[in-house]
């Protein structure tokens, strides 16, 4: 509590503890503070308030402004502008939470789970519906029932057939549908599918050790080693979601109805091509791909690595008072190739 006997150099004080550096478009928490007629003032640790409009709080309509955000609670904001002449940030509530919910939706298509929509709107074509404070729509195709016998706040257990996070917008089907056409869908393409077939598909989902290729309504998966034959570190360094691609099919498990890729198997294999351009005793310059505590692994032809042993490694460091680190270029020696086995002996001490 500020005394009313403060001075001005102990109140400027005071307020430098609240020192902030908040600009347009940061995240921040903070503590409802009370409500007026057109929205909620919000305390961010600043030296003023937030404030966040009726139309940036409310996510679902159906609750009210004040259990959305409880007073004395902490959540967390978008700032959507600035400082206004008041002095205040316009923050939104309903951004921040849209965004994790949009989150919850991905994890449950990648899971294939049930999702209840509330009807909102029925409209030329199917339906609107609202699924965790998000608009989504229905075809006439995906439902079982005609759309005109649904009506305005009917719940609907249905699956999420695609997403667009760009555009906000994604399609659902009814569950029964979805699940009569995925398993015709599944049926046919383990039926026509063979390994070592092309096929082109949608890459749906990229994780840490790969990714997920829709190829016909079967989300198949890349593999981070069949990517590119040359040392990935994430599967979105090479590939983004939406691209479309060209894979080899390599494996079919027809009893967990599971599908692996390649993408490198379409290219040129590296060890083949070098084979008639290295041979034992070549000094080439190679490029840091990896460093582990073993070693270091270099690049010495575009695709084909070989590993440098630590004591070399640590060797050269001392001699050259270095430290060699990732994307670093050094002169190298082939002491053995060998691109049956894929292995190559390396060195970097002068011969």
């Amino acid at each position: 509590m500020i005394s009313e006997n403060c001075s001005d150099e102990e109140f400027e004080a005071l307020l430098s503890n609240y020192d902030y550096s908040f600009t347009k478009g940061d995240l921040v928490k903070g503590i409802v503070c009370s409500y007026d007629s057109t929205g909620v003032i919000v305390d961010i640790g600043a030296k003023t308030a937030g404030y966040v409009p009726v139309k940036e709080a409310i996510v679902d309509k159906s609750v009210s402004l004040e259990d959305t955000l409880k007073k004395s609670q902490e959540y967390e904001f978008l700032i959507i502008r600035e400082e206004d002449e008041d002095g205040r940030f316009m923050l939104s509530y309903k951004k921040v939470a849209m965004a994790y919910n949009w989150r919850e939706l991905e994890k449950l298509k990648a899971e294939d789970a049930v999702v209840e929509g509330t009807v909102v709107s029925i409209v030329k074509g199917g339906l609107l519906v609202d699924v965790k404070g998000c608009r989504g729509f229905v075809p006439s195709s995906h439902l079982k029932a005609k759309s005109t016998e649904c009506q305005v706040g009917d719940v609907l257990e249905l699956k999420i057939l695609t997403m667009d996070i760009q555009q906000g917008n994604f399609i659902l089907s009814n569950k029964k549908v979805y699940a009569e056409d995925k398993d015709e869908n599944v049926k046919d393409i383990f039926t026509n599918l063979e390994v070592g077939q092309v096929v082109t598909g949608e890459v749906v989902r990229i994780t840490d050790f790969g990714a997920f290729i829709d190829i016909g309504g079967i989300d198949a998966l890349l593999p981070l080693s069949q990517i590119s034959w040359r040392w990935v570190d994430h599967p979105s360094d090479i590939l983004k979601v939406g691209e479309t691609i060209k894979v080899e099919v390599i494996v079919i498990d027809h009893d967990k109805q599971r599908i692996s890729l390649s993408l490198k198997n379409l290219e040129k294999d590296p060890w083949l091509e070098a084979k008639d351009k290295i041979k034992d005793g070549d000094k080439l310059e190679g490029t840091i791909t990896r460093i582990k505590h073993f070693g270091a692994f270099v690049e010495v032809f575009p695709g084909v690595e070989a590993l440098l042993p630590n004591n070399e490694l640590t060797e050269y460091q001392n001699q050259n008072n270095t430290v060699l680190k990732v994307g670093d270029k050094i002169q190298t020696t082939i002491l053995k190739f060998n691109p049956d086995d894929r292995r190559i002996s390396l060195s970097i001490k002068d011969e």
